[in-house]
């Protein structure tokens, strides 16, 4: 596949990773992660598929690039710990409804964060 289809999937899923993951904190806000199972688990589904396009995009942008021989560089294995911390934050809402108001400002942060590391690559290229 061409690059510009691996950019396209990675960013469709870090958009759509956003937007659900702010959604499940607004449903968590109004109580209603506890008692309503359809949405929390549409939620979750919803950010999976979107966490699996983001790193078969990243991981196909790496391969068109070449970065896939050898060691993979510090800011690629930065990015991927930022990206880890983000796909387990899901259940951070459903746990406890209260961090469902600074949550999205915080994921939004790490995500920025991510894209900065790949843009600027601070740990080796």
């Amino acid at each position: 596949m061409p690059y510009a289809l691996y950019k396209l999937m990675h960013l469709t899923g870090i958009f759509t990773m956003l937007v659900g993951f702010t959604l499940a904190c607004a449903h968590a806000q109004r109580e209603g992660a506890s008692t309503d199972r359809k949405a929390r688990r549409a939620f979750a589904v919803t950010h999976g598929v979107a966490v699996l396009l983001i790193l078969t995009g990243g991981f196909g942008m790496l391969a068109r690039l070449g970065n896939m021989h050898g060691a993979l560089p510090g800011w690629i294995i930065a990015k991927l710990a930022i990206w880890v911390v983000i796909a387990g934050a899901i259940a951070l809402p459903n746990r406890d409804p209260r961090l469902a108001r600074v949550l999205p400002v915080i994921v939004s942060i790490a995500a920025l964060a991510a894209a900065a590391t790949a843009i600027y690559k601070p740990f080796g290229s």
